[in-house]
C-alpha cells in the first residue's frame, strides 16, 4: 500500500524533528513511489532505474533540511527525481532531441503545477489587491486592458496603471528575496 502526500510529509516532518523511525519509514515509502517515477520515463533500464533510486533516495537524506513543510512533499520530491535523471542522462553520454528531454523531465507534475500556482499567489498576496486583480486578469487569464476594465469596472488606464505598478514592486519583491 503506498502513502498519500500527507502522511509522507508527517513522516518527513518527524523526521526533521529527530525521529529516525519516521524517517526511515519516510525512506521505505519513497522506494515504489521512485521506482514507478522513474520507470515510466525510463522504460527497459531496471539497472539505471535502480541506481537512481538509491542516489535519488540519498539526495532526499541528505537535503532533507532543504524541505519547506508547508508544501507539497510530492513536488519537491519530484524535482530531486528529475535532477537526478538528467545527471544520468549527462554521465551516460546520452544525447537526444529536445521533445524526448522535455516529455522526460517535464511530464505531467500535477505537483508543479500547484506549486507555481502557490508562488504566484504568495507573490500576489504582498501587493495591493488592486494591482493583484488586474494582474491576474491581464497577465494570467489574458484578458485584454479593455476587458478587465470593464470586469474590475475601472478604466483601462486604472487597469495599465495597476498592471505596471504591480509588476514593478513584485520585481523588487523577487530581486529583493534572491540578495
Amino acid at each position: 500500500m503506498q502513502a498519500n502526500e500527507d502522511q509522507l510529509r508527517s513522516w518527513m516532518v518527524r523526521g526533521l524533528g529527530g525521529d529516525a523511525a519516521a524517517h526511515a519509514q519516510l525512506l521505505r515509502a519513497l522506494l515504489p513511489l521512485l521506482r514507478g517515477f522513474y520507470r515510466r520515463r525510463m522504460t527497459g533500464q531496471e539497472d539505471v532505474i535502480e541506481d537512481l533510486v538509491q542516489e535519488t533516495l540519498i539526495a532526499v537524506h541528505e537535503k532533507r533540511m532543504t524541505y519547506d513543510p508547508v508544501r507539497p512533499l510530492s513536488a519537491w520530491l519530484h524535482a530531486i527525481a528529475r535532477y537526478k535523471m538528467v545527471d544520468s542522462f549527462r554521465r551516460g553520454g546520452r544525447t537526444c532531441g529536445f521533445d524526448e528531454m522535455e516529455g522526460a523531465i517535464f511530464a505531467d507534475d500535477r505537483a508543479d503545477e500547484n506549486d507555481a500556482r502557490t508562488d504566484i499567489d504568495r507573490l500576489l498576496a504582498t501587493i495591493p489587491e488592486k494591482q493583484a486583480r488586474v494582474i491576474r486578469s491581464t497577465r494570467i487569464e489574458g484578458l485584454s486592458t479593455a476587458e478587465a476594465a470593464i470586469r474590475h469596472s475601472i478604466g483601462e488606464s486604472d487597469v495599465k496603471v495597476s498592471v505596471h505598478r504591480g509588476l514593478k514592486a513584485l520585481a523588487t519583491r523577487v530581486k529583493d528575496s534572491m540578495k
